[in-house]
């Protein structure tokens, strides 16, 4: 009987972190959107939403410790609520990438911009997006062998992080007055290639899940 409410409250720490990384999934959407469609309240609406994920974070990481108190969890038991708590804290940043990228785009109200930059930018968060939720779909079924699979497309990520920054260069020196977008844009360039990074954290915590050593992937 103890046995099985001890599951119960893995499962709890499971499904909570399952909608904490559903939210930040959202609001990557979102905030991708909002930029490259110079959405400014959309944008707020992100900024508001972080305060959501701090929150969820913060229960996962009461909840963590007080199993870890109380229950004295062992082996594949303690290797759960660890993944949990720090898989936790990487999608946290995320949020704070996401939050992030939506105050860009408010700072961005009526400056000159480059449609072609904003054109590839779209393309590189619909890719984070994907990584993203592949990385949350990897720990909902515990897969190792997909964490490897899914670890492996951030290099998609940085290989638009470093042809963007070059398409940006390029269209500032024909474009000067954009000189102040351009700043902006590398930021969030920045801030989607942390995101991959992140999500590539989450995969090494599958694999630490399913076999209890510390990798890089």
């Amino acid at each position: 009987m103890l046995r099985t409410k001890f599951e119960e409250e893995l499962d709890k720490l499971h499904n909570q972190f399952y909608a904490m990384g559903t939210e930040v999934l959202s609001q990557i959407n979102k905030t991708v959107r909002a930029f490259v469609s110079h959405d400014r309240d959309l944008a707020k609406e992100v900024i508001a939403s972080d305060d959501v994920v701090n929150e969820y974070e913060s229960k996962l990481e009461k909840k963590s410790l007080e199993i870890i108190a109380l229950q004295q969890p062992v082996s594949t038991d303690l290797r759960t609520v660890i993944t949990v708590l720090k898989a936790s804290s990487d999608v946290e940043r995320m949020g704070d990438h996401a939050s992030a990228i939506a105050k860009a785009t408010i700072r961005m109200k009526g400056e000159e911009r480059i449609e072609a930059v904003e054109v590839e930018i779209k393309k590189m968060g619909k890719a984070v997006k994907h990584m993203v939720e592949d990385a949350l779909d990897a720990y909902l079924a515990g897969d190792a062998d997909r964490a490897y699979e899914v670890a492996a497309t951030d290099e998609i990520i940085d290989n638009y992080f470093k042809d963007i920054q070059t398409i940006a260069v390029e269209a500032i020196r024909e474009q000067p007055e954009a000189a102040f977008a351009g700043k902006e844009y590398f930021q969030v360039l920045m801030y989607l290639e942390r995101i991959g990074d992140y999500a590539r954290n989450l995969c090494e915590w599958v694999v630490y899940l399913n076999t209890g050593k510390i990798i890089e992937l």
